[in-house]
């Protein structure tokens, strides 16, 4: 019957918000009450009594009004549970606490019994209670906040237990188990529930998940099929879950989080022992140590699961920590935006537990604190976060004066905290908009909105104002007005992915889902624990410049496939570390340059010549570059370094050189040169490394030379970073029969040819450091049926009485790049005779017209950012000029020194074949089309046009070009094309 001393002890409570809805909710309650309870014990009169008694009490009719109008679902509990609500009315949670769980006391465990259903209903019937039970001593103040929170996380293990002894059971019915005790099936069982968080600490919230790793032991499981064992596990925790968080007509229990598990993107919901005890002596991280402060056995084997705690100590409490692990610890609290003043934090909507001020800060600031000092001092070692707090500032790490502001805002935020999930059984920690904060108000026992709001913002402004203490000391991890970014736990930080949204990203959950990731270890540049401490550290200012790309997700993409590509991360992430504006750097290449972007991955130590001045001073020369090589190949050992240090040498020249394009330091056309000065001096290195490698075996045919000439762009020195070397290799010989003289001697020609096939080996062949150049020798005497190298002979009388004329268009920028004096002197010769030569202007014409109409059809250069095939682009400049040299070299030998268009176009006006005017034009316009061409290499837009709609892509091009925009690019190109076309019809065509 009624107790007095609970209803009289009550000083605290809900108010009514809408009197209405709280009476419509006690007749509904008191129509439970006498329909179902009254009906099974034939009181029905001694239950309208009792509920008169307690509506008459002043104290008790103010609890129900109060409690059914702020809080629809404990309305609906009691109508659900009458007669328990009614004894807790009467008797008091104190007495009637023993009671919560007599639906389970009432249906045992036992194999085979009771069935999933009357399970089922017996776990939410007793969640059920504790929810009304404990609701009511809350808020009317009869338990203190950690009494509470006991009660919730001691139902959740009650329920927990009973979910798993079910499941348990039910495999052992299944023969996969032989339990030790029938009566008690979780004996002895190997399977146990660490439960984390809130709900290890005994600090669970009233409508919280719960947080939870499932283990079992191999060597202690009883199975019956070890062969499957992984897989009953896995079902068997499964099983648990569903009988937990599956919606029955009784509701729901609890929703279970497996998240807090090693790397829970690719492991399964039970693990091993031995696989975590694996995950956390190698990829374990301090965020996880933190976790693991609040983590006990909740469930399961209580021995199996206390061996495997004790072996986490080491892990979880270091006596000895270095500088990165206590920077990463700090990091920890750092993620979490402490703001020191400013703006005023808005109540309405304002998130109490990861918003500014809010619970996470107090946790984060004791938890942190004891990751630090824990392990040497053991009394640091307790779960919740007040005791924590106390024994802090027992130690001294905390004022008394910081202590006890944070745990009265703790417990101030955590009874709000449940009154906010109390209003309709959901787990959310944000206020109500405006509207809804009276509701909120009324609930905390206040009549006066403005001034509960007054109450709240005073509480986070004191809990933000300690939590920036701890930064006093410390660099910001977060940019200045950044906000959060919280990357720990299992839990997606609600804040942080509106940071990451603000930041420019549009995909923030798999920006989220990535970072956490990389924090896993999954990558190998993340494998280590000091790898993952200084990407921490890094993480706000890499964010911050990857979204200040112009295509953040992309440039967060090329970035993540970076990472990717790394063997490893210290070195890089230290040299960032120390050098945070190669961060800046390193987005503006992977939202602009992919191909920069693959050279990084494939060499991120090239990131370190960056530093240096003269990385990004004007381009060498080329008896700058040779002294370089010549130094660089001096410390060469054998052939297979001298490639290796070659191919370092021009990947790095190669970066150079697309660094400066991207950042507008350079123009096309010294780009061109000094990538095909490198080309000559790699080739000419590669020559004499083949040549004395090969005369070991074969020795050397006396009297004999061997020459390298380059075709195309490398010829008139106009290469771009991804041209191939169109190349012929020419060779002299004493006589047909001439022999080399090493041990194993060849004929002349064989050993020219087995030479050059080495040669283009070096040159093309893959290494650790990616390869020189693609080697096209397309242009050789006879194609792909001739030799593979030629004899200066055969080229002569192939070129005067046998080539085609594109073949002579081709000439005209053929170049000798390396080898004897000789051979240079015969090749300019025949070159300057065959370009000389008497041909017919207008039968030229033809021809040439001919060849441009007839490789119009197979490359149809449709598209306006065909640079080389569109008509006017390329290839039209190129035989406008090799046009001229071939039908006027003969009267005018100043148009067989230049082999670039320009020289030979300024040659032409001089030679009055044509006006200053076109020559220029036809100038410009070769320019403005290798310009492009390189530009649109460089940003990836050349094979995937669609790229020009990025932001970044277009800003590149045009500005690389000294153009606004890309659309003044499109009319600036289709200008150049018709001003070409239109001396293609006069010198050509007419």
């Amino acid at each position: 019957m009624l107790n007095a001393a609970f209803l009289d002890a009550i000083s605290a409570g809900p108010l009514p918000l809408d009197l209405a809805q709280s009476c419509t909710a006690i007749e509904r309650w008191r129509s439970a009450l006498l329909t179902a309870d009254a009906q099974e014990s034939g009181h029905e009169h001694t239950l309208d009594a009792r509920i008169t008694a307690i509506l008459a009490y002043p104290n008790g009719q103010k609890l129900l009004t109060g409690l059914f109008s702020c809080s629809p679902f404990l309305a609906g509990v009691a109508a659900q549970e009458p007669l328990f609500c009614l004894n807790l009315l009467e008797q008091g949670p104190d007495a009637l606490w023993p009671e919560v769980s007599q639906p389970l006391t009432d249906s045992p465990i036992r194999p085979g019994s009771p069935n999933e259903a009357t399970a089922k209903r017996a776990i939410r019937r007793t969640r059920r209670r504790a929810a009304l039970l404990i609701a009511v001593a809350d808020v009317t103040d009869t338990w203190p906040l950690p009494r509470v929170t006991r009660a919730l996380s001691d139902n959740a293990d009650q329920c927990a237990q009973y979910a798993l002894a079910f499941a348990v059971a039910e495999l052992a019915a299944r023969g996969r188990l032989t339990l030790a005790d029938k009566s008690d099936p979780l004996a002895e069982c190997g399977m146990f529930l660490l439960g984390m968080g809130k709900l290890g600490a005994h600090e669970l919230n009233y409508s919280s998940d719960i947080d939870v790793i499932a283990l079992f032991d191999p060597d202690r499981v009883p199975t019956n099929k070890p062969d499957r064992l992984k897989q009953d596990m896995v079902r068997l925790i499964q099983r648990w879950v569903s009988m937990l968080q599956d919606r029955t007509a009784d509701g729901f229990a609890f929703r279970t989080d497996l998240r807090l598990r090693p790397d829970p993107a690719s492991t399964a919901p039970a693990i091993s022992v031995p696989a975590a005890e694996n995950y956390y002596e190698t990829t374990g991280q301090n965020w996880e140590r933190a976790a693991m402060i609040k983590a006990r056995v909740i469930a399961g084997d209580d021995v199996a699961g206390q061996v495997f705690l004790d072996f986490l100590t080491p892990f979880v409490w270091r006596r000895s920590l270095d500088f990165w692990t206590i920077r990463d610890i700090h990091s920890i609290k750092r993620q979490i935006n402490a703001h020191r003043g400013g703006s005023a934090i808005a109540v309405a909507g304002h998130d109490i537990k990861v918003g500014r001020g809010g619970i996470r800060e107090i946790e984060f600031y004791a938890q942190t604190q004891q990751l630090i000092w824990g392990g040497k001092n053991p009394a640091l070692r307790v779960r919740p976060t007040c005791e924590a707090l106390d024994a802090l500032t027992t130690a001294g790490h905390v004022t008394p004066e910081a202590s006890a502001e944070l745990k009265d805002a703790y417990t101030y935020l955590r009874r709000l905290e449940h009154r906010l999930q109390m209003v309709a059984d959901q787990q959310t920690q944000r206020m109500p908009d405006a509207d809804g904060l009276d509701l909120i108000a009324r609930f905390m026992g206040e009549a006066d909105t403005a001034s509960f709001e007054g109450q709240v913002r005073t509480v986070l402004e004191t809990v933000e104002r300690r939590y920036a203490e701890l930064f006093e000391d410390e660099p910001a991890l977060s940019v200045e007005g950044m906000g959060n970014l919280v990357f720990t736990g299992a839990e997606v930080d609600l804040n942080t992915l509106e940071t990451l949204a603000s930041l420019g990203f549009s995909t923030p959950e798999r920006i989220d889902a990535t970072v956490r990731g990389w924090h896993h270890g999954r990558l190998a540049a993340t494998r280590s624990d000091r790898a993952r401490q200084i990407l921490t550290e890094l993480l706000p200012a890499l964010l911050q410049a990857l979204g200040n790309t112009a295509d953040p997700d992309e440039a967060f993409s090329n970035f993540d496939h970076f990472l990717h590509g790394l063997p490893a991360g210290v070195q890089l992430f230290s040299l960032f570390h120390i050098h945070p504006d190669m961060l800046d750097l390193v987005a503006e290449i992977c939202g602009s340059a992919p191909w920069l972007g693959q050279h990084m991955r494939r060499r991120p130590a090239v990131l370190e010549a960056v530093i240096d001045p003269e990385f990004l001073a004007p381009l060498p020369s080329f008896d700058a570059q040779s002294k370089r090589l010549t130094s660089l190949l001096a410390d060469s050992r054998d052939v297979e370094d001298t490639l290796d240090l070659a191919r370092q040498y021009a990947s790095d020249l190669n970066f150079q050189v697309g660094l400066q394009l991207l950042r507008h330091q350079t123009s096309a056309e010294t780009a061109g040169a000094a990538l095909s000065a490198m080309a000559d001096l790699t080739a000419a290195a590669m020559r004499t490394t083949t040549q004395a490698a090969f005369a070991e075996r074969h020795g050397q045919v006396e009297g004999g030379a061997m020459a390298l000439i380059g075709y195309g762009k490398w010829g008139s020195r106009q290469l771009n970073s991804s041209s191939d070397l169109d190349m012929l290799v020419l060779y002299d010989s004493p006589s047909v029969t001439a022999e080399s003289d090493g041990d194993r001697p060849l004929a002349a020609s064989t050993y020219a040819t087995r030479l050059t096939q080495r040669l283009i080996t070096a040159l093309s062949a893959q290494t650790q450091n990616g390869s020189l150049f693609e080697i096209d020798m397309r242009l050789r005497p006879d194609g792909d049926k001739g030799g593979l190298a030629t004899h200066i002979e055969g080229f002569e009388q192939y070129q005067r009485n046998s080539a085609w004329t594109w073949e002579h268009l081709a000439l005209v920028r053929a170049r000798f790049v390396v080898g004897p004096t000789r051979l240079a002197e015969r090749f300019e010769a025949v070159r300057a005779e065959v370009l000389s030569g008497t041909t017919e202007a207008a039968r030229l014409a033809a021809e040439v017209h001919d060849m441009r109409t007839r490789m119009a059809k197979t490359y149809k250069g449709d598209s306006a950012w065909d640079t080389k095939h569109r008509r006017g682009g390329l290839v039209d400049t190129g035989f406008l000029s090799q046009f001229l040299v071939l039908a006027h070299a003969g009267q005018e030998p100043a148009l067989l020194k230049p082999r670039a268009t320009a020289g030979i176009a300024t040659a032409a006006a001089q030679a009055d074949l044509m006006s200053a005017a076109d020559a220029q034009e036809l100038s410009d316009a070769e320019a403005f089309w290798l310009s492009l061409q390189t530009l649109l290499r460089l940003t990836g837009a050349d094979t995937e046009p669609k790229r020009l709609a990025r932001t970044a892509v277009s800003s590149v091009i045009a500005k690389g070009l000294g153009l606004p925009n890309l659309s003044v690019v499109e009319i600036t190109a289709q200008e150049h094309a018709e001003r070409v076309m239109a001396l293609y019809a006069t010198l050509i065509q007419a």
